[in-house]
């Protein structure tokens, strides 16, 4: 047994600093170090010369801290946090060691957000959304400018509908699986309807399909786009989804936290780049070839949008299940023909498979979406995954993402500026 392995002590008796030290393995100003950061609470007793503390809180984190290395660490250079969420491999990923392409044909998104959250399978379940909820996210929405974007729509609706939740600071497990419950489905009915006829009920998939085309929703085309949410659930540690850790581990609320990760979606480079694929479809379609548009990009010095992924060497596993789903959508044939254009064509002289973007780029064409419905689906599906992050990020150390800067600048003392 060592220092910081000590006997167990009563869980309702309060600790001296000085036994407080013992329990972690630590030094008494480190206890106080603790406290200053806020990963453990400390109380005066009346009459007492110094601080005490609850033996369970401090027990706690002393698991915590014998944990193997679980904080953010830097392998290779870049900033590794430990996960069991996602597991990327070999031109495949994974869901809780589960693939998540047969996850996503077998079953719904909510299903796999469930899957995502708990570990549980919940065939047949929906979420719905407070009326409450509801009403002041679209009021929100309704009252910014018509050309606001969609992760502007989405941002506004999260921070509206915390608004109308009194009970967003209860950071439990329990309470935490109810706000993710209602927040998605909230976000989809905040965004305004394109079609007269529309309601919201059904599965997800469904409800979002009527704010993203007026046209009628077909069961092949509605597949795809319920394959395409569960398929972009989670992506590992995507920047917005260590912008959504950052604010966990600060202990910011979930909508909190999902709002910095909408924050960070609309980048061109990440969640808004099926929008680009989506224009470069269209100007193929145009043209009637790829050669020419390619050219034009590459004259430009743009990179060719739906082409190429970091992580995968080979094919993006969610574009290989999407392209296979789409053959199935008639009104699909045109725009499908012309991504697999855009891929030989490139290939010539880059050979680059298509990723998730050109996969979403022809639903969003073939279905008469704008450009910018790629993204709305990337943000609403991403959400799950985010809430996923949070909830894990909310049992490890309080404010861990915390990385050290190297200063670079003028070494000191300078003299007063003037």
């Amino acid at each position: 047994m060592t220092d910081h392995e000590a006997a167990p002590t009563h869980p309702d008796r309060r600790l001296s600093t000085k036994e407080a030290a013992e329990l972690l393995g630590v030094k008494p100003e480190t206890v106080y170090a603790y406290v200053s950061r806020g990963q453990l609470g400390s109380r005066r007793e009346p009459g007492g010369r110094g601080s005490t503390f609850d033996a369970k809180e401090v027990a706690a984190l002393a698991r915590r801290n014998r944990r193997e290395p679980s904080a953010s660490s830097t392998i290779g250079g870049e900033l590794s946090v430990r996960t069991q969420i996602t597991l990327i491999d070999k031109d495949r990923y994974f869901f809780r060691g589960v693939d998540a392409t047969e996850l996503a044909a077998r079953h719904s998104y909510e299903e796999i957000a469930e899957w995502l959250w708990t570990g549980r399978l919940r065939p047949g379940i929906t979420f719905a959304a407070p009326d409450a909820s509801v009403a002041v996210a679209r009021r929100a929405v309704d009252a910014l400018p018509e050309h606001s974007g969609p992760t502007d729509r989405l941002r506004v609706a999260t921070i509206a509908a915390a608004t109308a939740d009194p009970l967003r600071f209860d950071l439990s497990e329990d309470a935490v699986l109810g706000t993710a419950r209602t927040l998605i489905p909230t976000l989809v009915a905040a965004l305004p309807p394109l079609r007269r006829d529309h309601r919201d009920e059904g599965p997800l998939a469904r409800r979002l399909w009527g704010r993203l085309t007026g046209r009628a929703p077909d069961a092949a085309s509605l597949r795809v786009l319920d394959t395409a949410l569960g398929l972009l659930i989670d992506h590992d540690l995507a920047a917005s989804t260590l912008a959504v850790r950052v604010a966990a581990s600060a202990r910011a609320h979930p909508y909190a936290a999902v709002s910095a990760g909408l924050g960070v979606l609309e980048g061109p480079l990440h969640g808004a780049a099926s929008g680009l694929a989506h224009r470069l479809l269209l100007d193929v379609l145009d043209q009637g070839s790829a050669a020419p548009v390619v050219a034009d990009e590459l004259r430009a010095g743009r990179r060719i949008p739906g082409l190429g992924h970091r992580l995968y060497p080979g094919e993006d596993p969610r574009a290989r299940a999407l392209f296979t789903l789409l053959e199935e959508v008639p009104d699909a044939t045109p725009a499908l023909a012309a991504a697999h254009d855009v891929v030989a064509t490139t290939a010539r002289h880059t050979p680059l498979h298509a990723n998730v973007d050109l996969a979403l780029a022809v639903l969003t064409v073939a279905s008469g979406m704008p450009a910018s419905a790629g993204e709305t689906v990337f943000a609403v599906a991403r959400t799950a995954g985010w809430i996923a992050h949070a909830l894990e990020e909310y049992e490890e150390r309080p404010l861990r993402m915390r990385p050290s800067g190297r200063y670079v600048g003028a070494r000191p003392p300078q003299p007063l500026p003037r």
